[in-house]
């Protein structure tokens, strides 16, 4: 390990537990629970990271954060890890001092609508205002899609995902723009949800991705085979149709655990915090959620989905 990174996991336990940041409140991805603690996707991911790291999944500072914010408050050093539906851009990894671990979940921007207006395609948008969050790559998202085909939309950035919901659901914006993950999360926010519709369209690709800083090679790596796992425990039970496979793929990656800095129980830590990533996903957005989002490229690559683990060998 460099020094830099020896003294990130040395540090995370000295503290006693590992800084996440993450959005301002999105259901699904990570929202406060009311009682100290974060649920969602994101949010599972940073409780698995912290359950390798430090033996207790629980043990996680969260920092909500703005998206114009997030990567910022990461390499000040002020975070040790951004699960916030950040999206893995080269412009992000070129131009900041930062590594993605990997995707966490493969989505795109789309629109939510209500059902009133009758919009069922996105180009019914041209002249509209549509509701969109500072910071995030939408405006240039829009710019480039309705400018392709000689339409344009006026985008109005709010500063938070609840003002931006505001923004769209008070009737200044005929749509809100954001992830269409997260934009089902919001959709069930609204007071009548079945007046509004998320659009089948997405008009770019955002695999959302855990994000650490680049000095850390060492953290980087734990943050990495944590993800890797919890794939690869789906995968090890989708392929022998028995818990019983995922607590074995956990024993073969344990023994890396010293070589990554970690204890051989790491990874049955990590499964016992927070199961396998089929569980997360089904958890947080499936029909356990309400949500009730299809994997869809969030499923295994056996599946048709884009989720494709790294050997635990």
């Amino acid at each position: 390990m460099t020094t830099g990174a020896q003294n990130t996991l040395d540090a995370i336990r000295a503290r006693g537990g590992v800084r996440a940041v993450v959005s301002q409140g999105i259901l699904g991805l990570s929202l406060p629970d009311g009682r100290g603690g974060w649920t969602g996707l994101d949010a599972d991911v940073a409780r698995a990271v912290a359950a390798a790291a430090v033996g207790d999944a629980d043990a996680v500072e969260w920092l909500p954060t703005d998206p114009a914010e997030r990567l910022a408050r990461l390499v000040s050093g002020a975070a040790d890890v951004a699960a916030c539906n950040l999206s893995w851009t080269l412009g992000r990894e070129a131009c900041q001092p930062v590594l993605f671990a990997g995707v966490t979940c493969y989505d795109g921007e789309g629109f939510l609508v209500r059902a009133a207006d009758g919009i069922s395609r996105p180009e019914q948008l041209d002249g509209l205002r549509v509701a969109t969050q500072e910071g995030t790559t939408t405006a240039g998202n829009l710019a480039a899609w309705f400018g392709a085909r000689g339409l344009r939309v006026e985008p109005v950035a709010y500063a938070t995902p609840a003002e931006a919901l505001a923004g769209y659901a008070d009737g200044a914006c005929a749509a809100y723009v954001l992830d269409r993950i997260a934009l089902a999360g919001a959709r069930a926010a609204l007071p009548r949800p079945q007046d509004h519709t998320v659009l089948e369209t997405a008009i770019s690709r955002e695999p959302m991705a855990l994000a650490v800083r680049e000095d850390d090679p060492a953290w980087f790596r734990v943050c990495r085979w944590v993800l890797q796992f919890l794939v690869a425990a789906e995968d090890s039970v989708h392929g022998q149709g028995s818990r019983t496979a995922a607590e074995e793929a956990a024993g073969l990656a344990g023994k890396h655990g010293p070589a990554l800095g970690l204890d051989e129980d790491w990874a049955r830590r990590v499964l016992d915090a927070v199961g396998t990533y089929g569980d997360v996903y089904e958890r947080n957005l499936g029909a356990a959620s309400g949500l009730r989002v299809s994997r869809g490229a969030n499923a295994l690559w056996t599946e048709g989905g884009l989720h494709y683990p790294l050997p635990l060998h």
